[in-house]
């Protein structure tokens, strides 16, 4: 079926990915959280967009260990109240002028549950259905959009629920139900539609 189409410019390109908190390393060894909404995974390995003037990046260019957390679809509310708070003390000029203001506690803010790394330092979000523990490896910034950094990062360990796990190794996908981050929008997924011949 055709269907006619347009040239547009949309203020933001974020067509839908999965949300994830992401724990870096403070200078005095306390745990930041970022909610970021730009990842994809490859094998072993995890790409992440970053914005250059937060926190999580600076943690990250100091300290390689973080982990990522992916949070359901029943945390959007916890994840959204950390929306406004960046963990950098002096707030640089364009997040105040977004509305950002400077938050340290970010677990307690958000009521996430604090736990223990295994091979990195940056703690997990207990709450979040994966916890996936990681090492930043490349940080490149794009000459073209500098205003974001593109962080591949190798994965160490994955902590997941046992109430979405399929066997011993296998997550259900009937069982795990991502936040989503469709235009600035938060959602869940739908019913199944089908499976590739892969699964």
């Amino acid at each position: 079926m055709e269907q006619n189409s347009k040239i547009i410019q949309p203020s933001i390109l974020y067509y839908g990915t999965p949300v994830i908190l992401l724990s870096t390393m403070n200078e005095d060894g306390s745990t930041n959280l970022s909610p970021l909404s730009s990842s994809w995974a490859l094998g072993d390995s995890i790409v992440l967009g970053i914005g250059t003037e937060g926190k999580a990046l600076e943690n990250l260019e100091r300290h390689a260990g973080c982990v990522i957390n992916v949070p359901d679809s029943s945390l959007w509310r916890n994840v959204e109240r950390l929306a406004s708070y960046t963990g950098k003390r002096f707030v640089p000029e364009e997040k105040k002028r977004l509305g950002f203001t400077y938050l340290k506690e970010k677990f307690e803010a958000g009521g996430f549950t604090a736990a223990d790394s295994l091979a990195v330092k940056p703690e997990r979000v207990a709450d979040c259905p994966l916890q996936i523990e990681a090492e930043a490896v490349n940080i490149r910034i794009p000459e073209h959009s500098p205003y974001f950094a593109v962080i591949e990062t190798k994965v160490l360990h994955v902590h997941a629920h046992e109430a979405i796990l399929k066997g011993e190794h296998h997550i259900d996908p009937q069982k795990w139900e991502p936040l989503i981050y469709l235009f600035r929008h938060y959602f869940g997924l739908g019913g199944e539609l089908g499976k590739t011949f892969r699964a």
